[in-house]
């Protein structure tokens, strides 16, 4: 035998039902927006390029915000910010060292500080290698070392791209 709904009884359960499916819905946005998405890009890791194109002349790679270079068979990540005030430093082919175009900081290949106001070398992410591609963690930063400590003997081989030294 079937119970008979009257208006009241009706309106009441369709109102319940649309609150609950407003407060679904609003729990299931509340997790898309809360839940940690994997990181990647800066500040997770980032894959580069191949093992083999990473030589002792420093290479940029964009996505990264990254030098890549290969000190005693070592590859080492530096990143592109001075961190005196963090103005992107630039590779320069003619003194074969980084220099920073703001305030003329110096750094050797290995990102050690040479010269200018760069309270400490440039600092460096973590690297490893997957499958024979380089993949740069961008969410550890070593912080570069202090002025006076080079660890490789590369005098510059040219003149200064930013100006005199």
């Amino acid at each position: 035998m079937s119970e008979d709904v009257n208006r009241r009884t009706f309106l009441r359960r369709a109102w319940q039902t649309g609150l609950a499916l407003i407060g679904a819905a609003g729990a299931w946005t509340s997790w898309d927006i809360l839940r940690s998405a994997p990181a990647s890009g800066l500040g997770g890791v980032v894959k580069t390029i191949p093992e083999a194109e990473v030589t002792e002349i420093p290479v940029y790679v964009r996505s990264a915000q990254t030098y890549l270079t290969r000190i005693d068979d070592e590859i080492v990540g530096l990143w592109q910010r001075c961190p005196h005030l963090g103005c992107r430093v630039s590779w320069c082919e003619s003194s074969r060292e980084f220099e920073c175009p703001c305030h003329g900081s110096r750094f050797n290949r290995a990102g050690e500080v040479r010269s200018g106001p760069a309270p400490r070398g440039m600092d460096r992410f973590a690297v490893a290698l997957a499958d024979d591609v380089v993949e740069v963690d961008t969410g550890t930063i070593t912080e570069g070392a202090s002025p006076g400590s080079e660890s490789i003997d590369e005098p510059p081989q040219g003149p200064s791209c930013i100006g005199a030294a």
